[in-house]
């Protein structure tokens, strides 16, 4: 299983992933674009109402977030209710809380259901503070988490191997591992018939004839579809929704200690900002401590190796090491009043294109929860939580299809031209393994310097947006600062909502 960055998470160093089956119809009932979280949960889920469903992915099942998540399963949100009272009220704060406990619930049923091996459990979770602001802040938490539902209360025995302050302690939290529970869905989507193409770049969605779609890809397959489900994080092209989202990065580390009892039974978050959070994950039985932190807008930060640096200092102060097991970094995107888009892409016109996205970091839970609601709208025409996720609810959007980018280059390796690396001084100065952006004949030239030597050059200028992409050296990537589409160094596109590589420079060879 491959994912969107040079590290290895232990999900997808722990499954093997089979081949795709090839779709053979060129025609369904819902065509999903995304084969993560969302789009495998939500294809079973309408494949089960007996409606044709196609998963389309521009790689492979769980290749973006859903490979590197941490696999928390909350319902105490990473966004405190103390924030979501004061955006949207106490009354719909109360549905936010009914729809987790559902997806949480969704999810164990898939597990029985099933019979999926996953390590599914329900656990209690943690918060603690270590000075008196800190305190202050959780103390509001917690009566908000009070004031939604949740039984909460104080702990004087957080279950760290350290000193704390204060702590509190919630029910109704769980964990498992998401690419086993993922692989459990593709199975049983594909023997109800369910359709799943990998490697395949959806670039184009138009009106078609009899109310259906035509979906493009970039190598000119086209399939017809009643509805399309964007399951995408972020929706493809250049429209409103890019500009009421913001891309995160979170960094997460996995640890072998020199005593397993020191790993929780819990989930456990500090108060720090930005926060910290901590569980025990299973390999080969044996328990290994996985922390997570150090959050930070995608490419806003000059050196993001150095927050691996950072998170593996502040876990070696607190519990005693044996091994550091894996370590790799993960993107999510925010919503701007931090609740998740899901829905119409649009509250007027047809309700032929549906979205979701903005999960922050809850997508295990929202992408479960976006399943029941897609699936509710699209078989019954309404779900209870239709209001309170609409991707309508400030202002109206325009369906997508209107506003992707026309007349795409879709040329997988498109040569913006030839560059001579002796006429280049700033070579002289690049290190192996790294990378920059270069002035050259009045050009921008991003270039990187593999472990070997090779050099690689691209245009900079990402394909989305045109912002200037960054080099990204804690998963060697160049990822856009405005809406988070990334590239390897060749170009190659890995996230969206970019629809196409970045151009690239060849060297000339003498």
């Amino acid at each position: 299983m491959e994912r969107d960055g040079q590290n290895i998470s232990i999900w997808q160093d722990t499954v093997d992933l089979p081949p795709a089956e090839r779709g053979k119809s060129l025609c369904c009932d819902v065509l999903i674009i995304g084969a993560g979280m969302t789009g495998v949960s939500t294809g079973l889920r309408l494949q089960k109402e007996g409606l044709s469903c196609l998963v389309v992915d521009a790689h492979n099942m769980a290749f973006g977030t859903s490979g590197g998540t941490s696999a928390h399963l909350n319902t105490v949100l990473d966004t405190p209710y103390t924030d979501i009272i004061r955006q949207h009220g106490l009354e719909k704060a109360g549905l936010v809380l009914e729809s987790v406990r559902q997806a949480i619930a969704d999810i164990e049923s898939n597990v029985e259901d099933y019979a999926i091996d996953c390590d599914f459990r329900r656990c209690q979770g943690y918060m603690y503070a270590q000075n008196e602001e800190e305190a202050k802040k959780m103390e509001d938490i917690k009566d908000a988490i009070a004031q939604v539902g949740i039984t909460v209360k104080d702990s004087e025995n957080v279950p760290v191997p350290f000193e704390t302050m204060h702590g509190i302690v919630f029910e109704e939290q769980g964990s498992f591992h998401p690419t086993k529970y993922m692989l459990g869905l593709r199975k049983a989507f594909l023997e109800l018939g369910g359709q799943l193409i990998e490697n395949t770049l959806v670039q184009q969605v138009n009106e078609g004839a009899d109310d259906k779609l035509e979906v493009k890809t970039e190598n000119g397959q086209i399939w017809l579809a009643r509805k399309v489900i964007y399951a995408t994080h972020t929706p493809p092209g250049v429209q409103w929704m890019n500009f009421r989202l913001a891309p995160y990065r979170s960094y997460i580390q996995v640890f072998e200690l020199e005593d397993p009892t020191d790993c929780p039974e819990a989930l456990i978050y500090d108060m720090e900002e930005p926060f910290h959070y901590f569980r025990t994950v299973l390999l080969d039985g044996n328990p290994l401590l996985m922390v997570g932190g150090q959050d930070h807008k995608t490419a806003h930060e000059a050196n993001e190796q150095f927050n691996f640096k950072e998170l593996e200092a502040f876990v070696r102060t607190r519990y005693k090491v044996k091994n550091k097991i894996y370590e790799w970094s993960s993107q999510y995107y925010e919503s701007q009043d931090s609740l998740p888009f899901i829905g119409h892409c649009t509250a007027r016109s047809h309700k032929s294109e549906l979205l979701a996205t903005g999960y922050g970091g809850n997508g295990m839970v929202f992408s479960t929860l976006a399943a029941r609601i897609l699936t509710d709208l699209i078989v019954r025409g309404e779900s209870p939580y239709e209001t309170l996720y609409a991707p309508s609810r400030v202002g109206p959007l325009s369906a997508i299809r209107d506003l992707l980018i026309e007349n795409l280059d879709v040329v997988k390796s498109f040569v913006k031209g030839r560059l001579k690396a002796e006429n280049i001084d700033e070579l002289v100065e690049l290190g192996r393994g790294e990378a920059k952006v270069i002035r050259y004949e009045g050009d921008k030239i991003g270039v990187y310097k593999d472990k070997s030597g090779k050099l690689y050059g691209i245009d900079p200028v990402c394909r989305h947006a045109a912002c200037i992409v960054k080099w990204n050296n804690a998963e060697s990537s160049w990822d856009c600062p405005c809406h988070g589409a990334r590239y390897d160094c060749e170009g190659r596109l890995l996230n969206g909502p970019a629809l196409a590589p970045l151009k690239r420079w060849e060297w000339q060879q003498e």
